[in-house]
């Protein structure tokens, strides 16, 4: 097994099905669990699992927010302009409306996060695998 693989496959929350609704705004395999299932709630609720290497595209949240609770594994997140996150188990994330960020898992590592999610999301750019290399690099 990969690190962190077997921690994040029996975490607290479903891993969830392949993501394969929003595939094309990820590098590499993910998946998805919804958690919160009444139609009179608007805001996403969701376990999201990165296999090791995966990561979501640059996005930007307009009218909202995204609060990510990291719950397994390890991961990055980034702010543009700013220097990348590493990210563990217990770490939570308070994405403000308007801010373009990323967030995904480690080369070497599952992740899984719950993302809390406001407002309507604009998706970007992937992160670059060269952009990529250099955090795993300089970790």
């Amino acid at each position: 097994m990969t690190k962190n693989e077997e921690t994040v496959k029996n975490g607290i929350f479903p891993m969830g099905d392949k993501n394969d609704a929003y595939a094309q705004y990820f590098v590499g395999q993910s998946y998805l669990q919804g958690l919160v299932a009444d139609p009179d709630v608007n805001v996403g609720v969701g376990n999201v699992t990165f296999e090791p290497g995966t990561r979501n595209k640059w996005h930007i949240h307009h009218d909202g927010y995204q609060i990510l609770l990291v719950t397994a594994g390890e991961g990055w997140y980034q702010e543009a302009g700013k220097p990348a996150q590493r990210l563990k188990p217990g770490d939570v994330i308070v994405t403000h409306d308007g801010v373009k960020h990323w967030h995904g898992a480690t080369k070497g590592s599952w992740f899984s996060h719950i993302a809390i999610t406001a407002g309507t999301p604009e998706w970007l750019e992937a992160i670059s695998n060269e952009e990529y290399a250099v955090l795993e690099a300089n970790d």
